[in-house]
């Protein structure tokens, strides 16, 4: 002991107290950059979960409601300087992570479950979807970048599916919201309307949750639709759906190779596959091989959530309505139009299977 405290004694203080000011100065920075935009971006989630119990609001997944009370919150109140650091980092590390925990929603087997003839329903209406919204968007004069969301956001798995496509084509944060916001809109309308055409269309369960699933935009969109219609529906609607979220790699990596060869830049351009989708696909691999406990999963599924609404919910603070107001009309009838042809074209195939 003595020791000891004879080297105690020999360290200098100031040694001493210039490590306390760098470790004071280390906290107060991560303080004034980081911290406060995480707390803001935290309360708002906590808002948008806490708004679906009220009447009313529980059609809405909590990832909606956050995008709407951030945008609020921005254009009324405004969004503190302080706070942008935090608020980026949500919007941009939390929302890829949360895409990587994605993966422990989906197994090989599951898509196996619906037959090939599903996938192929699946995989065909996603492919012509995309294709055909990008063709009308340059048509009517939609900007490339923003057709490019709405196209992933209808044709794959809403707000997912935007946040990933984004990350390859870099759009701007109002776009990003315009498309989320179009789509929820029109996802909504199908989870409401679709359980209803189900007897005027003469579709049973499983024809009615194979379509479901193919066509409606949001995961819980789809659950909502398909559980109205019967316990198989929704069963088969929600393994469909995640069938079109493993989907969600490849396309982004399509994009990312489509984004490299128009670059004339090779060395500047974007990595074809991000980390993040890399990491989607290895999470799926190991869900189908190794059995991950149901309480496990049920943990994961709700970090995820949490991690989605907290990312939207950072979109929506950085949302200028006077710049949504400015993109007009045109991309919302791109989404109004995107949405007829996936629920139109999806159907015939179901009904032609």
């Amino acid at each position: 002991m003595s020791s000891l405290t004879h080297i105690a004694n020999d360290i200098p203080k100031s040694l001493i107290s210039a490590e306390l000011d760098q470790g004071r100065k280390s906290l107060n920075s991560m303080w004034n950059g980081v911290v406060p935009g995480i707390v803001l971006v935290a309360m708002i989630t906590g808002v948008a979960f806490s708004a679906r119990n009220v009447s009313g609001f529980a059609l809405f997944s909590p990832m909606i409601l956050a995008v709407v009370a951030g945008m609020i919150y921005s254009n009324v109140l405004g969004t503190p300087a302080h706070a942008k650091a935090g608020i980026a980092f949500s919007q941009r590390r939390l929302l890829r992570f949360a895409i990587v925990l994605l993966g422990f929603q989906l197994t090989l087997g599951q898509v196996v479950s619906i037959g090939a003839g599903g996938v192929g329903i699946v995989a065909l209406t996603l492919g012509s979807t995309f294709l055909f919204t990008i063709t009308l968007g340059r048509l009517i004069g939609v900007d490339a970048k923003l057709a490019q969301l709405i196209a992933a956001g209808t044709s794959i798995c809403g707000a997912s599916a935007i946040v990933a496509t984004n990350i390859v084509t870099d759009a701007r944060d109002e776009d990003v919201t315009y498309a989320v916001a179009s789509i929820t809109l029109f996802g909504t309308v199908a989870m409401l309307g679709f359980p209803l055409l189900a007897p005027v269309l003469g579709l049973d369960q499983h024809a009615f949750g194979l379509w479901a699933g193919a066509s409606i935009h949001e995961v819980a969109q789809v659950i909502g639709a398909g559980f109205q219609n019967g316990t198989q529906s929704g069963e088969i609607a929600t393994v469909a759906k995640l069938t079109r979220v493993a989907m969600l790699a490849p396309m982004v990596i399509a994009l990312g190779l489509m984004a490299r060869r128009k670059s004339r830049n090779q060395s500047a351009a974007r990595p074809p596959m991000p980390w993040f989708v890399a990491a989607f696909v290895a999470v799926v691999a190991l869900n189908s091989l190794v059995s991950v406990p149901a309480d496990v999963k049920s943990a994961m599924a709700l970090a995820t959530t949490i991690m989605l609404t907290m990312g939207l919910a950072a979109m929506g603070l950085q949302a200028d309505i006077s710049q949504l107001r400015s993109r007009g009309l045109r991309p919302l009838a791109l989404a109004f139009s995107a949405f007829l042809f996936i629920g139109c074209f999806s159907l015939m195939l179901v009904k032609l299977a």
